[in-house]
């Protein structure tokens, strides 16, 4: 590949012709108004064919979210299956083999430390070696963890260490793959193309699902659990290659002075030549941007609390709004999906499990229309209000109605009825989340921060969401052991408080460039009125 001979400063940054590049883009703007000339064309104006190349590529990347479904998809079979609880579990004084509540909630929520740890330390490795390398790299630890799982006999610590190194390698894609994303898309669609992430997680989670059904249906022996897992060297394989084939993201290619390779990358996915002006208005964009954060130093983890423009606000929304999309105790039904289900009487649960998975996939779609069509913010409280009042409909059901005396779980005390109808209610919780918040959130944490600082503000707020994550898988079987099904309210209140949250501090990034989203803070808007924000350079056109 070909490089420049541009300085950089401590941060990748170029700085040699740094004022002269600011220069010549103020220059050129100004000879557009004299001249009265049209700007070029923007890559987000173009038409819908000239996307495909584009939406292609972010679909390779954003097939990273799929390992991350597969795995939630799997986990939760495996802890409801007879040999793997055999091999894994404790023994009762009756003979009779089971998960404690302990060793559940470790086995299924260690993974999410590993993707704590995973998002905040190796996701650098996409800022020091580009994003390609940084998701092919994941793979690796990936493979490594998934090795160690399969090759678990009966040692439950050896499967909770495995789990926890393929972990490290969900987290780092977490955080890379929305970023690369958001990085390479065209601003007008670049909601639909992060939310394709989502789409991925939902359909591995899905498959997940159907696959522990088909296993559990013909083997009884190790390979009822050992089969999901080696498909998952396949998934590896698959996003390697994938990667190989993939254009670097140009703002990383800019950041490091690769202006050429930032050249081509473009072209390349725009299915347009290196010399198009859209190439040449988007490489004056990217350069326009760099030298703003060039001008005010190298990132330091201390940007995130005192940088501008109001980047600790910024943070700070990142994290709630993460912390938010797992205390809607979607996870609480994906991970102990199976187990949920024989709870309410149901014969066959992971028939049930299935349903739910296509529901959360195809719901997405609807995720892709809504997040671009209605915005971020309406997007995500017509969420928070339908969930809310789903979670508390479901909760009064369970625990004012579902048994007939105390809460044992049997069939003879279980109202059948009731026990559909709250999977009904789970199926309608399930569509209002997987249409609203699932795609919603990577959204606005790709879209919210500065390149210089995004990936350790993204690191940061997956980190948060994660180590939620954790104490949702490791507490829920305890939680649900005492309060039973009134746990659905604390994910209500949740709810009830994030609809508040979204209106007084969530702006709306839809349509803006990343450049434009800090111009947006720097104005000092509120967050309810941003929606109608209209950016500098959009005026200055208007006025030609």
């Amino acid at each position: 590949m070909s490089q420049t001979n541009l300085e950089q400063t401590p941060s990748g940054a170029p700085t040699a012709n740094t004022h002269t590049n600011t220069e010549n883009v103020l220059l050129d703007k100004e000879v557009d108004k004299d001249l009265a000339v049209e700007p070029p064309k923007e890559i987000a104006t173009r038409s819908g064919k000239e996307y495909i190349a584009m939406s292609i590529f972010c679909f390779l990347v954003a097939f990273g979210g799929f390992v991350f479904g597969f795995d939630t998809g799997t986990i939760s079979g495996f802890v409801a299956m007879d040999d793997f609880v055999e091999r894994f579990g404790q023994l009762k004084a009756s003979g009779e083999y089971y998960l404690s509540n302990s060793r559940t909630g470790l086995m299924v929520s260690i993974f999410n430390v590993g993707c704590c740890i995973g998002g905040i330390f190796i996701g650098k490795v996409g800022d020091m070696y580009g994003r390609r390398m940084g998701i092919m790299f994941a793979m690796l630890i990936y493979v490594v963890g998934i090795i160690i799982q399969i090759s678990s006999d009966d040692k439950w610590y050896q499967f909770f260490i495995g789990r926890m190194v393929t972990g490290l390698a969900v987290g780092t894609v977490s955080v890379v793959a929305p970023v690369f994303i958001s990085e390479v898309a065209p601003k007008q669609v670049r909601g639909t193309l992060v939310c394709c992430y989502q789409l991925c997680i939902t359909l591995g989670i899905f498959i997940g699902y159907c696959t522990t059904y088909g296993t559990k249906e013909a083997y009884t022996d190790s390979r009822v659990w050992r089969i999901p897992l080696g498909l998952c060297f396949a998934w590896a394989i698959l996003l390697v290659v994938g990667m190989l084939n993939m254009p670097e993201s140009p703002r990383y290619l800019m950041s490091k002075s690769r202006v050429d390779d930032a050249r081509r990358s473009i072209a390349r996915s725009n299915k347009v030549s290196v010399d198009d002006e859209v190439v040449e208005a988007e490489i004056r964009t990217i350069q326009a941007g760099l030298d703003k954060e060039a001008l005010a130093g190298n990132a330091t983890w201390m940007e995130l609390i005192n940088g501008k423009p109001k980047i600790f606000r910024r943070v700070l929304v990142g994290v709630i709004t993460a912390i938010l999309q797992q205390l809607s105790g979607i996870n609480y039904f994906f991970y102990y999906g199976t187990t949920i289900f024989k709870a309410v009487g149901m014969e066959d649960s992971f028939k049930t499990s299935i349903i739910l998975g296509a529901v959360n996939f195809v719901s997405t779609f609807a995720n892709i229309w809504a997040i671009e069509r209605l915005g971020r913010r309406l997007t995500l409280l017509i969420g928070s209000v339908c969930m809310t009042i789903c979670l508390v409909i479901y909760s009064a059901l369970g625990s004012a109605r579902l048994y007939i005396d105390g809460y044992e779980n049997t069939t003879e005390n279980t109202r059948k009825p009731v026990g559909n109808a709250m999977i009904f209610i789970t199926c309608l919780n399930i569509f209002f989340f997987a249409s609203t918040w699932a795609g919603g959130v990577y959204c606005i944490l790709s879209e919210t921060y500065p390149l210089r600082i995004r990936s350790k503000a993204m690191s940061v707020a997956t980190g948060a969401n994660w180590m939620f994550g954790f104490l949702i898988a490791f507490f829920t079987p305890f939680i649900t052991s005492s309060i039973h099904f009134n746990y659905g309210f604390v994910f209500a209140g949740s709810m009830l408080f994030s609809i508040f949250f979204i209106y007084f501090f969530l702006c709306e990034t839809k349509g803006l460039s990343l450049e434009e989203v800090d111009e947006m803070y720097a104005s000092g808007l509120p967050a309810w009125k941003t929606g109608g924000f209209i950016p500098e350079a959009e005026k200055e056109v208007g006025q030609v």
